[in-house]
């Protein structure tokens, strides 16, 4: 690994990729130094250290996810901007190609207002809440070739849908599905609830450690492929299954991270794990389901929507139990009565992943004096070129006599 840069001609007014003139190994060697200090007295009294970060090979063209906003151009004319937003304003960039995305995205975006403009489809006014065209979003399989299309409208009236579908197709016939979907309200947000399929399937498939998911326009799947296989992997190995132990999958959105372990688990030959997932959002877990059945693991796997401190709290009192809990919280990290019903399940081990360090800390700051030690903490550097870094933290249950050392992190 050199130390090459890159350049980038729309990088300062984009912010996107902040550190995008420093060294790639001197990005990973900030993300090292910045995650020790944050977890030094957690190391400390755990008696560990941090390992070493895993990056990646070539941080170019990773992003398998890529968006656009849309708006009106020159008054009087139907023109359309798109790109990106300006960091910290609502102006519009225009970007040709983007140096981390996946080649295929951006060219795919910047013809949806191309094409848009010629069949005389309205771009989104955001100060007004006029127009019809308010953004894309493009997913490009990984693994296969499948590219999956959502065109955000404002309402559910998307003049000269057919035409629109048929021009895409024809100026990019690598597009497999396109969808629709619905965002009237006002909001920042990209996308709204409702979708409605144009063209294909509606959906897209990837593939991550020889396990077949299911990627709709609202599922979550990490925009980095590459670098997911690396930290699912870290998480299964911290799991350290054994024959009979019963998981829990928390945060369990469409199954990836737990049907990953369970399909290592089979193939390794560790016999009756039971997976079980939960997740809140019903698509989430209709979609983990359809998941469990494509990769023949419908028999040790159950996906229940509810919510995870409820259904905590009920096994608890059941006096049911998990060997092992993988967690994958939100950036805002979980919750204090999450943690409690965590830690009253009793299981062997935690393996938390998270892509917020400083609210993960908080969150092992109440698991210690809960009974439980860290063991390991892994880097994994899903963003390049930005201060952003993902964990995985494997925790293990200590005896009693152990605990009074853990709130030494209070």
């Amino acid at each position: 690994m050199g130390y090459r840069t890159y350049t980038c001609p729309i990088a300062k007014r984009c912010g996107g990729c902040e550190w995008l003139s420093v060294p790639y190994p001197i990005q990973l060697r900030r993300k090292q130094e910045a995650m020790e200090e944050l977890f030094a007295e957690v190391c400390q009294v755990d008696g560990i250290e941090v390992s070493p970060i895993h990056g990646m090979e070539d941080p170019r063209a990773f992003r398998q996810k890529a968006a656009a906003p849309y708006a009106p151009g020159a008054k009087g004319k139907n023109r359309i901007r798109t790109g990106f937003y300006q960091s910290g304003s609502h102006r519009i960039v225009w970007c040709e190609k983007c140096l981390v995305e996946d080649p295929r995205a951006r060219a795919i975006l910047n013809d949806v207002a191309h094409v848009a403009e010629h069949l005389g489809i309205s771009a989104y006014q955001e100060d007004r809440g006029t127009g019809c065209l308010r953004n894309a979003v493009v997913r490009c399989g990984w693994r296969t070739d499948e590219v999956l299309l959502t065109i955000v409208t404002n309402g559910e009236q998307l003049p000269r849908s057919e035409d629109l579908v048929g021009a895409l197709l024809d100026l990019h016939p690598e597009i497999s599905s396109i969808v629709q979907n619905i965002n009237d309200r006002r909001t920042n947000a990209i996308l709204g609830r409702r979708n409605v399929t144009l063209y294909g399937p509606g959906i897209m498939h990837d593939e991550l450690l020889d396990c077949t998911f299911e990627i709709g326009p609202t599922s979550f799947y990490q925009t980095n492929p590459s670098q997911t296989e690396v930290l699912y992997q870290l998480a299964i190995d911290a799991a350290g299954l054994r024959d009979g132990d019963r998981v829990l999958d928390a945060y369990c959105g469409t199954g990836t991270i737990g049907l990953c372990l369970a399909n290592e688990a089979r193939h390794a030959g560790i016999e009756d794990v039971g997976l079980v997932g939960v997740d809140s959002v019903g698509n989430a877990i209709s979609s983990a389901r359809r998941n469990a059945r494509a990769n023949g693991l419908a028999g040790e796997s159950h996906f229940i929507r509810d919510d995870a401190t409820e259904y905590m709290a009920r096994v608890a009192q059941s006096q049911a139990h998990f060997d092992v809990v993988i967690m994958d919280p939100p950036r805002a990290g979980s919750t204090p009565e999450f943690l409690a019903g965590v830690a009253a399940l009793a299981p062997r081990r935690i393996v938390y992943v998270s892509c917020n360090p400083k609210t993960q800390l908080r969150d092992l700051c109440e698991l210690g004096p809960r009974g439980y030690r860290v063991e390991s903490i892994e880097l994994v550097d899903m963003f390049p070129h930005t201060k952003h870094v993902e964990t995985v933290v494997l925790m293990s249950r200590v005896s009693k006599s152990e605990v009074v050392a853990m709130t030494k992190w209070n």
